[in-house]
């Protein structure tokens, strides 16, 4: 017996053309295309049926007005070939004694109407019939029949002809189709062998066509260039964050190794101070690595409304006691935004860690509202950051000033997970010149 996943997999059966899409689209134009003439076809046997009767009828009517004329006079109009002419009474009896009576007495009501009337037979017969007023004052019904004989033959060669007519033109209408579309779809597998051709740099020649096919290889190269940007990004971020994490983890060895020549109590007890702040070191920057991969996943949480004051003191009740003064100012009571609260809580976390490792005594958060969007500032009276920094500071491990912002336990990764959080939210955020100093 087999194993389950060694059966061979079912082939998918696939109708012959019905795997590329130049077959898909001509099978389909030729399918509508036969459908619209073969309707066409129907109609115009119809049409020509109708034409065969209103012709056939005009030539009984022709014969049925002199025959009329003829008994108005008193006598009996003469046979015509292939007509038969007949003279009834009121009722569709024959007075004309030229045989048994013809016509029902429905056929007869319908002619005296002035209605043409068919009867089935072998070959089938059509009448047209007029009244006409003898001498002696009795009504008589003069009609005219003409068997169908060539008819039949005649409709049924008509619409075999353009059935026959309607199939070729369909032929005809999906070799045109695959034709074109062949054509249309050349730049197509010319664009197909350049991509597999395509180096890690290299772009699609983008055809001069002014149709998709030239909007279709102009936003494949600018997914080119975004997967290229990322791929860049992803190898500075992995180039980065190796650096970041040999430096706690090298100083903890150098420690313990320390620790190890030294078995000295007041020595290991140091060692083990420093050891206790690298692996807290190491500990948060392994966390902001992981928001920051949760983060570029794209898992975005639903957002609920946040109390945004609420929040801001909450995350002043967070920070160290023997730091700087942190306060909270707010425009009003309440202010609420559509966000996560675990988001606001990093967002905030973040923002006043980096406020209060710069600040000389005060740090101030200001939570404002205005036109229906809330701000959070936070202001501090540091050092500040130059001009020329305050674009790449929200950039991952970015430091401004890289010796000190290591010494004092930064890993540049605070601020670039709250500019990524604030994006996904679609808000912003910028630094600027502070009041505080």
């Amino acid at each position: 017996m087999h194993p389950v996943d060694s059966l061979p997999a079912r082939r998918r059966r696939r109708f012959p053309f019905t795997g590329t899409l130049r077959g898909r689209i001509t099978l389909v134009a030729t399918a509508v295309t036969a459908a619209c003439l073969l309707g066409l076809a129907v109609l115009g046997g119809r049409s020509l049926e109708s034409l065969l009767l209103d012709s056939l009828d005009e030539d009984l009517a022709n014969t049925v007005e002199p025959a009329a004329r003829v008994v108005r006079a008193g006598e009996l109009p003469a046979e015509r070939p292939g007509l038969t002419v007949r003279v009834l009474d009121i009722a569709g009896n024959p007075v004309d004694g030229r045989g048994d009576r013809p016509l029902t007495a429905a056929a007869v009501r319908q002619l005296k109407a002035g209605l043409p009337v068919q009867t089935a037979g072998n070959p089938p017969v059509r009448w047209r019939g007029t009244v006409a007023t003898a001498p002696d004052g009795s009504q008589r019904l003069v009609v005219a029949g003409a068997g169908l004989v060539g008819f039949t033959a005649a409709l049924a060669g008509g619409a075999n002809g353009l059935l026959l007519a309607a199939v070729v033109a369909a032929v005809v209408a999906g070799v045109v189709v695959w034709v074109a579309v062949g054509a249309a779809l050349r730049p197509v597998g010319r664009m197909r062998r350049a991509v597999r051709r395509l180096a890690e740099s290299e772009r699609l020649p983008v055809p001069r066509t002014g149709d998709e096919l030239q909007a279709l290889a102009r936003d494949f190269n600018h997914l080119l260039d975004r997967q290229e940007q990322a791929a860049d990004r992803l190898r500075r971020f992995t180039g980065d964050a190796a650096h970041e994490l040999r430096s706690p983890v090298a100083s903890i060895r150098v420690q313990a190794e320390v620790a190890v020549a030294n078995p000295d109590p007041d020595t290991a007890q140091e060692v083990l101070g420093d050891v206790l702040a690298e692996s807290e070191r190491l500990s948060a920057l392994l966390d902001g690595l992981l928001a920051l991969a949760r983060s570029d996943a794209g898992e975005l949480p639903p957002a609920t409304p946040v109390e945004l004051v609420t929040e801001a003191r909450a995350a002043v009740g967070r920070l160290p006691a023997d730091g700087p003064v942190v306060k909270v100012n707010a425009a009003s009571p309440e202010v609420w935004a559509q966000a996560n609260h675990a988001e606001v809580e990093l967002v905030l976390d973040n923002l006043l860690r980096n406020a209060v490792r710069y600040a000389r005594a005060q740090v101030v958060v200001s939570v404002l509202t205005a036109r229906s969007v809330a701000r959070v500032v936070v202001d501090d009276d540091g050092p500040g950051v130059a001009p020329e920094h305050r674009q790449r500071v929200f950039d991952r491990f970015y430091r401004v000033a890289d010796d000190r912002a290591r010494d004092s336990g930064g890993a540049g990764l605070g601020l670039a997970l709250v500019a990524e959080l604030v994006r996904r939210r679609g808000g912003r955020v910028a630094v600027g010149e502070s009041p505080e100093g």
